[in-house]
């Protein structure tokens, strides 16, 4: 078995998480958060929990499957909460777990900036395209 230094592990460990590198395991998470219906379904979720409904009523635009893989996949990611309630019909409700709200503060933080540079960032593109 091959002995490392320890810059080559500092190295190894480095690269292991850089982002900037194809294989890194972060490419995975920012692919899933970069997604528009998980930033928005996060948001949704931002001041408690809901029901399906109420999430495709707030989440414009999200068709049903949409929604549902999203809500999956955030809840295997460890994101959010499912609970059903026996009832009839039965209910089930979407919160946000600790991991989920640690996310809110970045998200909010990304929102206000694109609320404050959006016309800024339609300038630039109407200045490219003209110059095209």
């Amino acid at each position: 078995m091959a002995t490392n230094t320890a810059a080559e592990r500092r190295d190894s460990e480095r690269r292991a998480y850089n982002a900037n590198l194809a294989d890194c395991p972060g490419h995975e998470l920012l692919a899933i958060l970069s997604n528009k219906w998980v930033t928005l379904a996060l948001s949704a979720l931002a001041d408690g929990p809901r029901r399906h409904s109420e999430l495709s009523q707030i989440i414009a635009g999200a068709s049903q499957k949409m929604l549902s893989q999203t809500l999956r996949q955030l809840e295997r990611d460890g994101l959010l909460t499912r609970t059903v309630t026996a009832s009839v019909p039965a209910r089930v409700d979407y919160a946000l777990t600790p991991l989920g709200e640690s996310l809110l503060p970045i998200q909010r933080a990304i929102k206000a900036w694109a609320e404050t540079h959006v016309e800024d960032v339609h300038n630039a593109r109407i200045n490219y395209d003209d110059q095209r």
